[in-house]
């Protein structure tokens, strides 16, 4: 049985553990690799950049009060983050970068400003 080519699926000549028919099909092979890979970080970071932008504007003095519903119409996406802390006591503030937001209760979140 002849190997096939993992690009074009022409057959392969040479060695035994030889992936592909010639330079140009292992380039295309894994600039496709690439780009499926490249697609899905783009795509967080966007998320990203969106949850950081809204969490900027609505808090302009470092530290408020909002409701939760506020951030969801503006497009927030509470899956999406940067990392989190937590405090001695024990609290956890999630960030999205320099900015993050505490969940006081259903209703009601605290933004604050790293």
């Amino acid at each position: 049985m002849k190997k096939l080519c993992l690009d074009c699926q022409t057959p392969v000549v040479g060695r035994s553990d030889k992936k592909f028919c010639d330079d140009q099909c292992r380039t295309n092979y894994n600039n496709r690799l690439k780009a499926t890979d490249d697609s899905l970080l783009k795509q967080i970071n966007l998320i990203l950049k969106k949850n950081y932008q809204i969490l900027k504007n609505c808090n302009p003095d470092g530290k408020t009060k909002v409701k939760r519903e506020l951030l969801l119409q503006k497009g927030f996406d509470f899956n999406y983050h940067t990392h989190l802390y937590t405090t001695q006591k024990g609290t956890s503030y999630i960030f999205c970068y320099d900015f993050g937001y505490l969940l006081l209760d259903r209703e009601n979140v605290l933004l604050v400003k790293k």
